[in-house]
């Protein structure tokens, strides 16, 4: 067949924004796009996320629990002192760090003990003496909005009376003759004022009680998720989740996540800061899956793991009634299996960090012993190995020559569908470099593992391709708790210009976990009470919903980033245009194969560099939506900038 060439039309777009620069004018750039020349298709998963245990990304997150440590793994002293400095926090956080007992003493510092024989759950429970009473302070409540909970109470000994309150809201609660065992008593407030210093206070008279657990959220949680964090994660449209880590993997055990929420043992978080509380586990991590039409991917704990709890929990979430773990699925009310499919085998073991981590030449051992267990229980799962490209631990495995990924590749190549590789970039003043530091990344990343299938005669027959199951910015201050940084414009530019290198990748890269969606380093902020996109939600929802899914040859000349792609029906061509610097772009797009019937859409995100939004304040970065009628043949791109076009082609 005979190829066409023509200029391709385009709209006549809205006016270019302010340059950052008085004085800078437009370059004039040329861009070919061959659709003819196409790549493997964009898989799916490119667009997944990661949510690990850590920081608020969960708890203060997607959760709406509202108390901290509502179990009381921390005991409650007359010392109330419950915030710390964790590395890197900013000096007023929007949330601190809670690393002791949030709960304060009402009365004299001797009225609440902590009894360990028979506690409610985990290893200890309050008692408050008649009299006394515990407070939580530093709630953050909305003007004229419900919340909803409960309390488990039980007397000492002879009936007791508790008065509860919420501080800044109504509906005071008074429980008389609570008896001397356990009951569940519901609680509903409506909030007066809008503040971030409400108080839940428990009061005792009568006679000394037992608090076993107590719980506090919105009356508009959904399952126990905070309803405005999952509206976002709806918008956000990502295909994919991976849970639980991550670092925490490695020193979690999953049984300590299911049954009964309330009888779900704290811990301490065994890779982070705090209390790692349980109420969210297997369960409530596929029925958030599910309410996003997302697939679950499951790390298991290869680090204090064992095979056999591997393949019990492949067996939980898989499994018929008729097994072990299947029955427990069932007692805790999911009948019908889950069909989790896709499974990562530990998380960085290569790293001293990691819980667990051992040398190379034992850790290929586990890793296939481990497979074997769950493959046992479930043939048809897909796997993740860990991968870590050149990565070596010369301090603990000093003789370990190969890198991690090659020796991975070598030894573990029959018992892995996919290698994972992960990468964070710090920030960089040069707004060009900031940008390509991600972009740059995911092509070593690709370009190594080209190295490897050349190099290594076991994977003649094979295609194992990289999950980059973790990838981001990651700098300080952390304003949103842990690990809780800030992302502007520049951020989101890097973002953008990631996505356009996995798809210049889809030979070698078929899965991407950003991580972690929520708070921590992650693409949602939220408060106590707010919740809003960070700005590198904005490209990863962009692409998400509107970029095409069959790459096609771009050839541009940097430091503008471009990249092109047809929808599957070949009758729509998008293209994504990164301008990472503070001038103007004229481009004028040349097209070879096909051409174009007028019409299309336009998307931009633009700015300051400097830009962010944040919870609670009208967005400073958004994205415009504009559709193109009237054609030319060029394009304005402003500076600092990415900008998507959808045009129909004939």
């Amino acid at each position: 067949m005979t190829t066409r060439t023509r200029v391709l039309p385009a709209a006549l777009l809205a006016a270019v924004l302010a340059l950052a620069a008085a004085g800078h004018g437009a370059d004039g750039t040329t861009v070919t796009i061959d659709v003819s020349k196409t790549s493997p298709p964009i898989n799916k998963f490119i667009y997944g996320q990661f949510i690990e245990h850590l920081g608020r990304c969960i708890y203060g997150g997607i959760w709406a629990e509202m108390l901290e440590d509502r179990k009381f793994y921390f005991p409650i002293t007359a010392d109330y002192a419950p915030y710390v400095q964790s590395g890197g926090m900013a000096k007023n956080p929007c949330v601190p760090v809670v690393g002791r007992s949030p709960w304060e003493i009402l009365g004299p510092a001797d009225s609440v003990t902590m009894v360990e024989t028979d506690s409610f759950v985990g290893l200890q429970t309050p008692r408050i003496a008649a009299g006394s009473g515990i407070r939580q302070n530093d709630l953050g409540l909305v003007a004229g909005k419900a919340y909803v909970g409960y309390i488990w109470l039980k007397a000492a000994a002879g009936p007791a009376n508790v008065h509860i309150a919420l501080r800044g809201a109504t509906g005071t609660r008074e429980i008389d003759n609570v008896g001397t065992t356990y009951a569940k008593y519901p609680l509903k407030f409506t909030a007066t004022e809008a503040t971030e210093k409400g108080a839940l206070e428990i009061r005792v008279t009568g006679a000394a009680c037992f608090v076993g657990t107590v719980s506090l959220m919105p009356a508009d949680n959904v399952d126990g998720l905070r309803a405005d964090t999952l509206a976002l994660l709806k918008q956000l449209g990502a295909t994919m989740y991976r849970w639980p880590g991550g670092n925490f993997v490695s020193g979690y055990d999953w049984r300590d996540g299911i049954g009964d929420r309330d009888r779900r043992p704290p811990r301490k978080n065994p890779a982070w800061t705090g209390v790692e509380h349980n109420d969210f586990g297997i369960d409530e991590f596929v029925g958030l899956c599910k309410r996003l039409d997302a697939t679950p991917l499951i790390t298991v704990n290869t680090g204090f793991g064992d095979a056999y709890s591997a393949a019990q929990e492949v067996e939980y979430c898989n499994g018929g009634r008729d097994t072990i773990a299947g029955r427990w699925r069932v007692a805790n009310g999911h009948i019908a299996p889950y069909g989790v499919h896709w499974w990562c085998v530990g998380n960085e073991m290569f790293g001293p960090w990691q819980l667990g981590f051992m040398q190379l030449g034992q850790y290929t051992l586990k890793h296939n012993r481990v497979v074997a267990k769950m493959r046992h229980v479930d043939p048809t799962i897909k796997l993740i190995d860990v991968g870590a490209l050149n990565g070596t631990n010369r301090r603990h495995d000093p003789d370990e020559k190969r890198g991690w990924s090659r020796g991975m590749l070598q030894q573990c190549a029959d018992s892995m569908d996919l290698i994972s590789e992960h990468f964070y970039c710090s920030g960089s003043d040069d707004l060009l470099k900031h940008v390509r530091q991600i972009p740059d990344q995911i092509r070593h990343k690709a370009d190594g593992h080209r190295r490897l299938r050349a190099e290594l005669p076991n994977l003649k027959d094979k295609d194992i391709r990289i999950a980059m199951d973790e990838w981001n910015y990651w700098h300080q201050p952390y304003e949103y708790g842990e690990l809780g940084c800030i992302y502007h414009l520049r951020d989101a530019l890097g973002i953008a210009a990631g996505l356009h290198e996995y798809f210049r990748n889809t030979d070698m890269i078929s899965m991407a976990h950003y991580a972690q969606t929520v708070n921590v380093i992650g693409c949602i902020k939220t408060t106590k009470t707010d919740a809003a996109f960070a700005t590198t939600a904005l490209p990863l929802m962009l692409y998400r919903h509107h970029f095409g899914v069959v790459p096609v040859r771009v050839t541009a000349k940097p430091p503008l980033d471009v990249m092109a792609a047809l929808s599957q029906d070949r009758k729509t061509l998008t293209i994504g245009i990164v301008n990472p610097t503070l001038r103007a772009a004229n481009v004028n797009i040349q097209l070879t194969g096909a051409a174009c019937a007028g019409g299309g859409m336009r998307w931009r995100i633009a700015g300051d560099p400097k830009a962010y939004n944040e919870p609670g304040a009208a967005p400073r970065v958004v994205i415009n939506r504009r559709a193109i009628e009237h054609t030319t043949g060029e394009f304005d791109v402003p500076s600092c900038s990415i900008t998507l076009y959808s045009l129909e082609l004939k």
